[in-house]
């Protein structure tokens, strides 16, 4: 049964449409879910609207649940609509008129705002430990091969002498200012929304939003109970601009990795392990991952329109059309930590040929270098750039 199921029979067709693949979606927001639902029934609990008796049924209810879930032993139905209401239908049909109860003092809304949050939370956390492990490969790589010469290119033509060492590097302060960018994220994100109900708090009964804040690991309250609503979505587009910046650097590096693998280069490659071949031609070794993850930049680019878009020209307070921002905020997670994953393996496997780095350091590299040495001597900048030509 629906949670705001009365007397009235939704039409199949319209059911089919509006709980689309939330169920789906939902099955990997539960266990947060069910850990939000265990601190607002402690909070209920510390308010005296549950008994101490209530509240230890529920909360084993809760965690049972929960365990089922993360090995995959609970479904959430279509007829339930979504993890929230399969949530209360299981507690009461393990409690009777306690599991009734679970319910009082929040919504939908919050509800899922606290579940996604909970969920942001621990994915950024994770990305955080991917791109530092992302960083110390790349600092391997350069303790090992950073000192030998290869070209630097400017408009794709060799222009000035560079090293393993000056780019790798790039990637890797790119990287930091990225981590960076996750951290603001998370800051923002480290606001407990439970007590805003359907963005207009509770009425009569007086929620303890600090009880539930501490108990989540949440840092502070997000007081407006308005801006909660607000902030659906807003901030599923703060989260996927950072990732945007991560893939992006990826999208480069992996650019850079398909340029310098290429026969006409060699400067760079791969085990047998991570290249694939073709169906007919026996002889092709190709750096499908690398193009995929170019490919993927774009894919990310394509999740972030459609949040923006699906939460412009909203009116204030709830919407359904938001729900539709979880599947893309979801896919761009899995994106994004498969690339990032993906990319420390390659760049901890990465073969560099010395030999052929420094064959290409032919002698229009050092033209530069050539006219500084002559106004060292005494000659104009201008002068000495005009006899190099």
């Amino acid at each position: 049964m629906k949670l705001w199921e009365k007397n009235t029979k939704l039409k199949k067709e319209i059911e089919d449409f509006t709980v689309g693949n939330d169920t789906l979606l939902d099955q990997t927001l539960l266990p947060y879910d069910c850990e939000a639902s265990i601190a607002h029934a402690g909070m209920l609990n510390k308010i005296g609207v549950l008994s101490n008796n209530e509240f230890i049924k529920l909360k084993k209810c809760l965690k049972e649940m929960k365990e089922k879930s993360l090995i995959g032993e609970f479904e959430i139905k279509k007829e339930d609509e979504d993890g929230h209401t399969a949530i209360e239908n299981y507690l009461i049909h393990k409690l009777g008129d306690v599991g009734k109860k679970i319910h009082t003092g929040r919504s939908r809304n919050d509800q899922v705002q606290v579940a996604l949050r909970l969920y942001f939370k621990e994915k950024l956390n994770e990305l955080l430990e991917l791109c530092s492990s992302y960083g110390i490969e790349i600092q391997d790589k350069i303790k090992k091969y950073g000192k030998i010469k290869i070209p630097g290119y400017t408009h794709m033509q060799k222009a000035m002498p560079s090293s393993i060492g000056l780019w790798l590097g790039s990637f890797n302060d790119a990287m930091k200012d990225n981590k960076q960018h996750i951290e603001n994220v998370l800051d923002l994100l480290d606001q407990n929304p439970l007590g805003s109900g359907a963005g207009f708090g509770i009425p009569v009964i007086s929620i303890d939003k600090e009880f539930t804040a501490t108990k989540l690991g949440f840092s502070k309250v997000q007081e407006n109970s308005l801006y909660v609503q607000l902030s659906r979505g807003k901030f599923e587009g703060m989260i996927i601009a950072a990732l945007d910046m991560i893939m992006l650097d990826i999208n480069k590096l992996a650019s850079d990795l398909m340029l310098f693998t290429m026969p006409q280069f060699q400067y760079f490659s791969l085990p047998d392990g991570f290249c694939t071949g073709s169906s007919i031609m026996p002889q092709k070794k190709n750096y499908d991952v690398l193009e995929l993850m170019r490919g993927k930049y774009h894919i990310l680019l394509g999740y972030e329109m459609q949040i923006k878009g699906v939460i412009g020209n909203l009116i204030s307070g709830y919407n359904r059309d938001v729900q539709l921002t979880k599947e893309p905020i979801m896919k761009s997670f899995e994106l994004v930590i498969s690339s990032v994953l993906v990319m420390n393996m390659i760049i901890k496997n990465l073969i560099i040929h010395k030999e052929n780095c420094e064959n290409q350091l032919t002698d229009e590299l050092y033209a530069t270098e050539k006219a500084y040495t002559l106004v060292l001597e005494g000659k104009s900048f201008r002068d000495a750039y005009k006899e190099m030509k």
